[in-house]
Order: structure tokens, then sequence, then C-alpha cells
């Protein structure tokens, strides 16, 4: 009696629900299992695609023999074009401009007269010494011929003494050094009076003026600071370029260069390269490098900046791999030699790159067989199954 009275109890639309979970629930965890199963069908099988893939691709990575192919390649560096001689005129003598004979602009020849300085004193000194070494070449004269006569008169036996004779000799050779030294003296004035003339010392252009006519000249410092004149030689320059220090070995004295400038657009010019310091400079870690220009139509000037291509010859010793051949591990820069099927770390360092390539050098020769894509993926000591490129 009790039982039904619960029964009663239970609403009808609860009934429904109940049967219809107890229907679908079976269905429903049977829908799960199957779904949970197609996943996992799904991911073992991309597991085991990946798998395969990184397995083909450390299994046979492509190889290439080393063979011998060096760079050469350039770079390109800052330069200054600069006369090849250049010199400041002062004059000698404290003196006055008597005459300038060019300006800035002219051309000269080795040997032309530029400018006259005059100094009276020096011509006054000038005529002193000339009255003193003729008055020394009389006494001489005068001496000498008393010698000749005494020597002459002394081969007769009694005639002359010893001591006459040699007192003689004696005041003949001091007039001569007299003389000589009077010599001395005129021909030190007669130079100085030739410092009178500034001549040019090899041909070039004046570029630099700084006196006129009348002004009082001398030795720097104490005429006036600034020199008469600045000559340059202009048919010929010097290009000069500092080298880094890291490209100093590629360079030799026979390397021929190119170079432009920002005056001359679209024209490129070639010098060769003639002379090396030899030394480094200690504040820039360069080396002085020097070419020499022709310039004989005047187009350069010094003093113009140049952008110089400066060729680096090739290293004997280095081997141009591919850059992907080359492994940057936090132990350092390797490249994967293969040998008997097993790879082997081989620790080098690297140069220049050009189009690609690398210089290496390390304990490679050619003929070995590397990988041409280095990764850590390929352990030092693992079994490479490789295909030759």
């Amino acid at each position: 009696m009790n039982q039904r009275q619960n029964n009663a109890l239970i609403h009808p639309n609860t009934i429904h629900k109940i049967v219809r979970a107890n229907i679908f629930l079976p269905a429903l965890f049977g829908m799960i299992m199957i779904a949970a199963s197609s996943c996992k069908n799904d991911s073992s099988e991309i597991e085991k695609k990946s798998a395969t893939a990184v397995t083909t691709a450390i299994a046979a990575p492509e190889a290439f023999i080393l063979n011998k192919s060096n760079l050469s390649t350039s770079f390109r560096v800052p330069g200054e074009l600069m006369a090849y001689q250049q010199v400041d005129l002062y004059a000698k003598v404290n003196s006055f401009i008597k005459k300038l004979n060019v300006d800035v602009g002219s051309e000269v020849k080795a040997g032309q007269l530029l400018a006259e300085l005059e100094a009276p004193e020096i011509n006054a000194q000038l005529s002193g010494a000339e009255s003193k070494l003729k008055s020394q070449e009389a006494i001489y004269v005068a001496s000498k011929s008393n010698y000749d006569r005494l020597l002459q008169t002394s081969k007769t036996p009694g005639t002359v003494s010893r001591n006459d004779l040699d007192q003689a000799d004696a005041k003949q050779k001091s007039d001569f050094a007299q003389l000589e030294a009077a010599r001395s003296a005129y021909r030190e004035i007669v130079d100085t009076k030739e410092y009178l003339q500034i001549r040019a010392p090899f041909s070039g252009v004046v570029t630099t003026r700084n006196v006129s006519a009348g002004a009082y000249v001398g030795p720097s410092g104490k005429g006036s600071d600034l020199p008469i004149f600045t000559l340059q030689e202009n048919r010929k320059l010097r290009l000069v370029v500092s080298v880094p220090e890291a490209y100093t070995a590629y360079l030799s004295n026979q390397s021929e260069v190119d170079f432009t400038v920002n005056a001359l657009t679209g024209q490129q010019f070639k010098a060769k390269l003639s002379r090396l310091s030899g030394a480094l400079d200690i504040k820039l870690r360069s080396q002085r490098a020097e070419m020499d220009v022709i310039n004989e139509d005047k187009k350069l000037l010094p003093g113009m900046i140049a952008e110089v291509s400066i060729p680096l010859k090739a290293n004997s010793n280095a081997f141009a791999v591919p850059v992907s051949a080359i492994l940057n591990s936090t132990q350092g820069v390797y490249v994967i030699k293969v040998q008997d099927k097993r790879s082997v770390w081989i620790p080098v360092k690297t140069g220049r790159t050009e189009d690609g390539r690398t210089e290496v050098f390390g304990s490679i020769n050619q003929g070995d067989t590397l990988l041409s894509h280095a990764g850590e993926e390929v352990r030092n000591g693992s079994t490479v199954n490789f295909k030759i490129k």
C-alpha cells in the first residue's frame, strides 16, 4: 500500500525524463568513446608522420666534397688625394721682398726664379770678405816666394841655415791656411747672397702666396711666421688610405685599386698600390697605404676625398664553404664533417663572406665531406646517411 502511494506521488513528466535518460545515456557514452578513439588514432598518425619527417631530414642530409675555391673580394675605404711633393718656401736670411715673379696658380719649372729678396748688409759683408781674400792672397804669394828663394839658395852649402829655411816653410804654410779660410768665408757670404733668390725646388703649382713686395721676411719665427709660397706637384698625386688591421694580410704591393671622387661623378680612376707603412697606427689600428696617381690632365686636385675599392688577394690556406655549412653554437663555430658515416664537429675560424660563401680556417682538407646544412640536431659522433649534392 505504501509502495503504491509513493509511485502515485511521482509526477508523470518526471517519469518520462527518467525513461529518456535511461535510453540515451548508453548511446551518448558510446559516441564519446568512439570520438576519443578517433582522436587518439589521428594523433598517433601525426606523430608518426612528424617522426618520419625528422628521421628523413636527419638520416639523409645533403653533403658536398670540399674543394679549393678561394674568395677574391674587395672592400671600400675612404682615402685622401695629396700632392706627391709639397713644400713651404721661407727666406733663409732676414731680408725684404724686392720682387715677386709668380702668384697663386702659377705653374713653375724646377729651378725657376720665384722671388727676389734684398739685404744691403749682405752686400757689405761680401765686399769685406772679398778684400780680405785678396789681402791674404798677397801675403801668401810673398811668403811662398821668400821660401822658394831660400830653398834655391840653400842648394849652395853654407849660404842658408837649416833653421831659416824651416821658418820660411812654416810661414808660407800658415799663410796658405789663412788664405783657405778667407776663401771659405768669401764663399759662405756668396752662398748666403744666393738665398736672396727663391727658386722652385721642383716643377709644380704655386698654391699659396702670403707676402707682397716690400714685406720683411726671414726664417720661420724670425721674419714671418707664414711661408712666402707653398708649392705643390699636381701632375702626380698620392692617394693615401688607412687599411684596417683585419685586411692588412690581404694587401700586396702589386694591387691595383679603383677610386672615385665626389667632384667628378660617374668617372672612375685607377691607381697602383706603391707603398705600405709596415706598421699600424696606434690610435686607429690601421696601416697607411699609398698609391701613385698619374694626373697629367690635372682633373684631380690635392685635398679631394676619394672612395677607394681595394682588392683583397685570396688566402691559400682557406677554404670557401656555403654559409649554411657553418654551425654557430654556444660552444663555438664548427663545420660538420662526415667520416666513416659518422658526424665529426670540426672547430673553425671564419674569414670574409661574399655571395653566400665564407672563408673557413681549421683542420679540414681538400676532399673532405661536409654537410651542406649544419645544425645542432646532428650530434657529434652520430650516424649520418648523407647524400652528395
